[in-house]
């Protein structure tokens, strides 16, 4: 992902100024140089650059600070800070809420990826359990009613559209009056793509909000447009009342980082940001923490949601059963590539981890990592329930790998890779025998009974050197209140076996 590029050279000017023996005013220009150039490679407007370089520099004014102060992390955080404020837009966008029927209504340029992102929305709706419903409103391009039908179907959502209709209007008024008697609490309306200059496009962009009064409007538009977002968010509030801004295509070019900037420099606040095709490739954006991943320093937060998406509370405290137990199976090897698979791209969650950079898993790594995985679960496929419920790597003789690797078709070399994959991560589980199960059995609580010796054991050492040893992840654990770091114990063993 190019964010994850942004990124890299924003920690590695942080990290080049830790190093520094001593912190001056020299140290600290090359440090804000090296950021301002990644910023502006990212097309980010100059002047913004230009500001928060002055705005930083006037918070961190080396002749003014006390001896003892750390002025590492005064000027980690005042980057941190002006980052932030550079991505946010300062206000709030409308939520929509469970049980009351809302109406969204998508607009953007042509291209920019609207029909595919209506569903992507509507689909991260569903999995939060609300019932959604699309209505194709673009009587403009060909094909636009072809694939969001086709679309919608393969996300199970029900949609409503016409090849007969030639009136936007009538069929966005239609759509949303049957799927309100429906009891469909997000209706979604996809209108045509138009351009700021296209003046008859954007009388029907507003007869269509007019027919449907819709809660929020959704702006829809390419990062590939850089600074030029700014020109074409201002010229649709103009037009409609935005709401709120989805930025698309984020997965694949280099002024991403403009994108957002220029966004937030007219007020539409960014709710979400597409990183690929495929329906999971939609991320929720939050400005803190989306800063937070992107210099490396994680999102504990966003990390313990994923877990809590993919292991159901009733199966919490069986698995937090056998954490303590510190034996570790290949089923249970199983169970835990399951929900990898299930929290979406390895990178976006590893990114969530405070050390991890988005930029030392490139997109082609993150897929033959996603591959290796399907590999190894079609093997255990091919095992018996012996093999499988075993603790004692030993029962796997040769005999029994090469009969494992005929049925699934792949050679003995993979079968005994996987093996070597699943001695790691028992070793790596068994370091957590011992440890105490809160009485609510849930993967919260478990944070309270957890220090952070028995955390360190958890984590990969690259990581917890890039926190900064056992030191750095004491004071993490102490920030963080300790909050919403159970769960990682539980699961930390499995991303070793994502990554490599």
């Amino acid at each position: 992902m190019v964010l994850g590029q942004l990124g890299g050279s924003i920690s590695r000017a942080l990290q080049q100024m830790s190093n520094a023996t001593i912190i001056d005013e020299k140290v600290l220009s090359d440090c804000l140089n090296e950021i301002s150039r990644a910023l502006l490679q990212s097309d980010v407007q100059f002047k913004m650059v230009r500001d928060m370089q002055t705005n930083i520099k006037r918070i961190v004014n080396l002749d003014d600070l006390a001896a003892g102060h750390n002025k590492r992390r005064i000027i980690q955080k005042a980057v941190f800070d002006e980052l932030c404020k550079m991505l946010d837009a300062g206000k709030p966008s409308f939520t929509p809420k469970k049980g009351k029927t809302s109406v969204v209504m998508f607009v953007g340029l042509q291209g920019s990826g609207k029909t595919t992102t209506c569903t992507k929305y509507a689909y991260y709706h569903q999995k939060k359990g609300w019932k959604p419903a699309l209505v194709c409103a673009d009587t403009f391009r060909a094909g636009a009613f072809d694939q969001l039908k086709q679309n919608a179907t393969k996300a199970k959502i029900p949609f409503y559209g016409s090849y007969m209709e030639s009136d936007p209007v009538k069929i966005a008024a239609e759509g949303v009056e049957r799927f309100k008697k429906e009891n469909c609490d997000l209706i979604i309306v996809d209108t045509s793509g138009r351009h700021k200059q296209e003046a008859a496009l954007f009388e029907e962009m507003r007869q269509v909000s007019e027919a449907t009064k819709p809660d929020l409007v959704i702006f829809v538009m390419d990062s590939s447009i850089g600074q030029a977002a700014f020109d074409q968010a201002l010229a649709f509030r103009q037009s409609v009342s935005v709401g709120a801004v989805i930025i698309t295509k984020m997965d694949g070019h280099a002024k991403g980082g403009g994108a957002l900037s220029a966004v937030a420099a007219t007020k539409s606040p960014v709710i979400f940001i597409g990183t690929g095709e495929h329906m999971h490739e939609f991320e929720v954006f939050d400005v803190k923490p989306f800063v937070s991943r992107l210099l490396g320093m994680g999102d504990w937060s966003g990390f313990m949601d994923k877990i809590t998406e993919v292991v159901p509370t009733d199966q919490q405290p069986e698995l937090l059963q056998k954490l303590s137990e510190g034996s570790f199976t290949l089923r249970l090897m199983y169970e835990q590539f399951q929900n990898i698979l299930k929290m979406g791209p390895i990178g976006q969650v590893m990114s969530m981890l405070p050390g991890f950079s988005a930029e030392l898993m490139p997109q082609g790594h993150e897929k033959e990592s996603q591959a290796k995985i399907k590999r190894y679960m079609t093997m255990m496929d091919s095992m018996t329930n012996e093999e499988l419920d075993t603790t004692n790597p030993k029962l796997m003789n040769e005999s029994r790998m090469m009969r494992i690797a005929r049925g699934a078709g792949r050679p003995l070399r993979d079968v005994m890779d996987m093996m070597e994959e699943f001695k790691r991560l028992a070793k790596i589980w068994s370091k957590m025998k011992g440890l105490k199960i809160p009485k609510k059995g849930d993967m919260s609580a478990l944070s309270r009974n957890m220090n952070a010796q028995q955390m360190s054991k958890a984590l990969p050492p690259q990581m917890l050197k890039q926190i900064g040893g056992m030191s750095g992840l004491q004071n993490l654990m102490k920030q963080m209140g300790n909050k919403d770091l159970g769960g990682l114990g539980g699961l930390g063993g499995m991303f070793g076996g994502g990554d490599r």
